[in-house]
């Protein structure tokens, strides 16, 4: 048995020298985060490699294992610690240097890789750090898998092994790039800003995109761990308003941002407006559904709702299945299903065969956001916003809740709802036509509009978003008249952080 890691340590001690710290609050629903030294030292980070080579000897799977890290002051550290202890382990680690996520999630493949560790805190601030894992290409772990591994981590449960060894890949980052921008010859110089935030995209993004035949206008893309302008997060408002301006002052067609370890992609149009991934997923639905008739598609419960009534989406025989937030279980539903794509409301496009397979990649979005401009010569990025169908949809709202209460709390709204459905009931005059309720309740009505109640994967907070087909004046009104007074008759739910 491997020693018990303890969540009481303190630096500039000698028990901080010898003992691993690993806070319990690192394992997430998906991966695995944690501010480093503080909630986890590099001894913990040898005992996370430990136990996660004794869960891949566990399930059975073959212990052969990319790793790879992004570009922070202390990752390769990190990296080296987690390499050791999935060399003790009895693994065979196969390190392809400073990387992308999605670059790791290729390697499976292209290297005969079952198993993936990729050191990256993702777009989260400095002090951060994390590991994204799988055991199954494409696919990354889960809530069970999370769950068996912190136990085996937590417990002191892992077995050491003979027979473990690193091999260093090198020069895999063009491999990588042939992948990605191979199959993608543009028929015109489509001008494109990479907006990279000083995070690892930089060392990637710029010349995929020249190599599918883009003209790149590079924005922030020299690396620099300290993030000197803001975090390499494409959600966040600081680089959207960075990303329009420079469309705006370059007069590009597209601004592309990419998050700190290139799994995510954001867009910003030629006008210098902002469209939400669920809304991009949307063009590219209509865009890939002529190509592909018949396609299947995955979005989460967060996603507009257009996709339900979409005329085009329709004509193409295209359907689409609402599915739990959550980039994990959009990619584990994407596979299982055999959809042509999955979009998440926070940035991860997921594309199976022909298009991609099946991991998340920011590029590999790019790259189909591209296709799609190139295969409209005649309109802009624009133009293709302005033809979607309107939809008016709320901020996302989290309303405190306990996270020992939550989602016993959230059952009772469940409930409430599937009873009003089940009995015909209506929403502000309109039937409700369908309650969705694989992550908390959302609740279709007959105009295409909804409303959505689910629990936060890990925050204290409810998560409630609106969406009104008819007006801004229609959206405020089902929230003001529907969801805020149901959610008051819960008392262990308190004030909402935001009205709209």
């Amino acid at each position: 048995m491997s020693q018990t890691p303890r969540a009481d340590l303190k630096p500039n001690t000698p028990d901080y020298e010898n003992i691993p710290l690993v806070k319990a609050t690192g394992f997430r629903e998906y991966d695995a985060r944690w501010v480093l030294e503080k909630e986890i030292n590099l001894l913990g980070i040898q005992a996370l490699g430990l136990g996660l080579g004794t869960y891949i000897h566990e399930i059975g799977q073959r212990p052969r294992v990319v790793v790879g890290h992004d570009f922070r002051s202390y990752s390769l550290s990190v990296k080296q610690a987690l390499t050791l202890g999935l060399i003790q382990a009895g693994c065979e680690v196969l390190d392809i240097g400073l990387a992308l996520s999605p670059m790791a999630y290729f390697a499976q493949f292209a290297l005969d890789a079952p198993c993936v560790a990729m050191v990256t805190a993702s777009h989260n601030e400095n002090g951060w750090t994390g590991v994204k894992m799988g055991a199954k290409a494409p696919l990354t772990f889960g809530p069970d898998e999370i769950g068996r591994l912190k136990e085996i981590v937590l417990g002191g449960q892992g077995v050491e092994r003979d027979g473990g060894k690193l091999v260093r890949i090198e020069n895999f980052r063009d491999h990588y790039i042939q992948e990605v921008a191979g199959k993608v010859k543009l028929s015109r110089p489509i001008k494109v800003i990479a907006a990279c935030g000083n995070g690892t995209a930089g060392a990637f993004a710029p010349d995929a995109l020249r190599a599918m035949g883009a003209e790149v206008v590079e924005m922030d893309c020299e690396l620099d761990w300290t993030f000197p302008k803001y975090n390499p997060n494409p959600e966040d408002h600081e680089m959207l308003v960075e990303m329009s301006k420079a469309v705006k002052a370059q007069g590009a067609d597209v601004c592309l941002g990419f998050d700190g370890d290139g799994d995510r992609c954001g867009v910003v149009d030629d006008t210098g407006e902002e469209i939400f991934a669920d809304k991009i997923g949307l063009m590219l639905a209509r865009d890939l559904s002529a190509l592909h008739p018949n396609a299947t598609f995955v979005v989460d419960v967060k996603s507009t709702g257009l996709y339900k009534t979409d005329e085009v989406l329709k004509a193409n025989g295209a359907e689409t299945v609402y599915w739990k937030t959550g980039h994990s279980y959009i990619k584990r539903k994407t596979a299982e299903l055999g959809a042509l794509a999955g979009f998440e409301k926070s940035g991860h496009f997921f594309f199976n065969a022909p298009i991609g397979r099946g991991y998340d990649d920011g590029i590999v979005a790019a790259a189909a956001i591209l296709q799609m401009l190139d295969r409209n010569p005649g309109k802009k990025l624009s133009e293709l916003r302005k033809a979607l169908p309107v939809a008016h949809t709320s901020l996302t709202m989290s309303p405190h809740c306990p996270d020992e209460q939550k989602y016993e709390v959230l059952e009772r709204i469940v409930a409430e709802y599937e009873r009003l459905g089940a009995e015909g009931g209506s929403i502000l005059g309109r039937r409700i036509v369908e309650v969705i309720t694989v992550n908390g309740a959302r609740v279709h009505l007959e105009d295409g509009s909804w409303v959505l109640v689910r629990a936060s994967s890990n925050k204290p907070e409810l998560v409630v978003v609106v969406e009104s087909l008819r007006s801004e004046d229609d959206m405020r009104a089902l929230f003001r008249e529907e969801i805020k007074p149901r959610l008051a008759r819960h008392p262990e739910i308190g004030a909402f952080n935001q009205e709209i």
